[in-house]
């Protein structure tokens, strides 16, 4: 059954409007949709790999103009939309931490935010709001985004062919580390999370909880 849902999968990676709708993911992902693009961009480039540096490309353009429509909700809609839109992704609590961050460390946190499992579009609605300086806010997003993208595209380029065979070898096993890692993630964070309940002194952030400590 997973041998059949990943050739399916693998199947729909290279349907003749796969392009399209990595673009899409890609946009929204950076705005206001909490799922992203990188699963569809891996799995296109095993589909094909000699097309994998083209499909890296268009998820940074799409993921950076999506990024850009998140910075216009904040900046123009966060009272009409951007806090309803915080809200129902669940970063309510994130939102002043991040807005505090993001003035503290300015572009910084954005190629960061691009480049780690940080939702990206927390950092494009906090830049916008905060009035963050667009173009400095655009070439950040480039940096982040094209760094993570064309990585992968790059990667798959130039080891696509072994890669895929490797994974078509090993699925089952490679599936079972992949569970074994992400709930081994979980389990970390959670216990970073809990730590000491001792902040930082020097981490101005670390107890803001609400705009008003801005």
């Amino acid at each position: 059954m997973l041998q059949s849902l990943y050739d399916w999968t693998m199947d729909k990676a290279k349907h003749r409007h796969a392009q399209g709708w990595l673009a899409f993911f890609a946009f929204v992902e950076s705005s206001f949709f909490p799922i992203p693009p990188h699963p569809l961009l891996g799995l296109m480039c095993l589909a094909e790999p000699k097309k994998a540096i083209r499909f890296a490309a268009i998820c940074t353009v799409f993921s950076v103009l999506g990024g850009m429509a998140g910075y216009a909700i904040g900046h123009f809609l966060y009272e009409a939309i951007g806090e309803w839109l915080i809200g129902v992704l669940g970063l309510s609590e994130a939102f002043p931490k991040a807005a505090c961050y993001l003035r503290e460390n300015d572009w910084q946190a954005i190629v960061i935010a691009g480049t780690t499992p940080v939702p990206f579009k927390l950092l494009t609605i906090t830049a916008g709001f905060i009035s963050m300086n667009f173009g400095t806010f655009v070439l950040a997003s480039i940096a982040g985004r094209g760094m993570v993208f064309m990585a992968v595209g790059v990667l798959f380029q130039v080891f696509g062919a072994p890669i895929k065979a490797f994974i078509d070898k090993y699925l089952a096993w490679l599936t079972g580390l992949f569970v074994v890692l992400l709930i081994g993630g979980f389990v970390l964070i959670a216990q970073v999370g809990h730590g000491d309940g001792k902040a930082d002194p020097s981490d101005v952030c670390a107890n803001v909880t609400s705009l008003d400590q801005l």
